[in-house]
């Protein structure tokens, strides 16, 4: 079986896209729901989250594997080092190769409770994400992705000791990068650079990276968006958007205009894969995937750019 990796590089004009655990049985229904819909779309792989401060562990193992077993679709797992011992990693990696899965996200993780708290590493834990790379390839992972940051990571002292890390983590085995998400494209588009520089000016193979996009569907998610990632907010969104609060269908809109906008201006940059944030929900995500194109081999035909919109 092909790498995740070898997938992204083969890939043209796709898409991938991240659910998080449902925390009860109506939310899990709903989600499933809103898998199968997008299943239909094609997505090179659904990443699936463990939630903030590694909350939700047993979920991620259960979605991942539901998603081995039910669908065509790849997952890609996270796995934090927050609150964990090494111990505890290594029977996480082991549940989900049980489960089928070998594709891993490996993350640092922020703290229980607060992502803005200061990091603590767990006392027979690891401290920085390269170690948990490591640690996943000698469990046998077949792809290890790790995380980018547009603006730098906060703990960094600047984006030239941002990039040295991430570096770092691909010295010790990742093959695949996703940028967090950022409301401005260009912030992007300069990691890509500092990145391809970086990569190049090591000897380093190239890697794919990923950008997040996240439809703003509603005042709620972009709060969500600035509480979990520390997303800024470009002048030009808090214009369009600001507006509109009281209006929710009209919010929903423009929300989806900019998502669509950030798509095609990566797409005109030569992105081939966007990482679409679904938030368990399939209505956003199909209208991006049709409106950019980004629908797999094999897809229904009602993704297609004559398509509907969905609601």
């Amino acid at each position: 079986m092909s790498t995740l990796a070898q997938d992204l590089r083969a890939a043209r004009s796709r898409f991938s896209v991240e659910f998080s655990p449902a925390h009860d049985p109506d939310a899990a229904a709903r989600q499933w729901d809103a898998v199968r819909r997008i299943e239909a779309l094609g997505p090179v792989f659904a990443s699936v989250t463990c939630g903030a401060g590694g909350g939700s562990r047993g979920g991620t193992v259960e979605l991942a594997g539901r998603l081995t077993r039910e669908t065509r679709v790849r997952p890609l797992a996270h796995v934090t080092a927050v609150g964990q011992s090494v111990t505890e990693l290594r029977a996480v990696l082991d549940d989900l190769a049980a489960a089928g899965v070998h594709d891993v996200l490996a993350l640092r993780g922020d703290p229980d409770g607060d992502p803005a708290a200061p990091w603590v590493a767990h006392p027979e834990g690891f401290d920085h994400a390269d170690e948990l790379v490591r640690l996943a390839r000698e469990q046998g992972a077949r792809s290890v992705a790790v995380a980018a940051f547009p603006l730098g990571h906060p703990d960094s002292a600047d984006l030239d000791a941002d990039t040295h890390h991430l570096l770092g983590k691909v010295r010790a085995g990742a093959d695949v990068a996703v940028a967090q998400l950022s409301l401005d494209v260009e912030d992007f588009l300069r990691l890509r650079d500092r990145f391809g520089t970086a990569l190049a000016a090591a000897g380093l193979d190239p890697v794919p990276l990923l950008p997040g996009v996240l439809p703003l569907t509603s005042p709620r998610v972009l709060e969500v968006a600035h509480r979990l990632t520390g997303a800024r907010e470009p002048a030009a969104v808090r214009r369009r958007l600001a507006p509109l609060a009281g209006d929710r269908a009209a919010f929903r809109e423009e929300g989806l205009r900019l998502a669509l906008e950030a798509g095609r201006r990566l797409r005109e940059e030569g992105v081939e894969v966007l990482h679409l944030y679904s938030l368990d929900r399939a209505a956003a995500v199909t209208e991006l995937v049709r409106e950019l194109g980004l629908a797999g081999p094999g897809a229904g035909p009602d993704t297609g750019p004559d398509a509907a919109p969905a609601r």
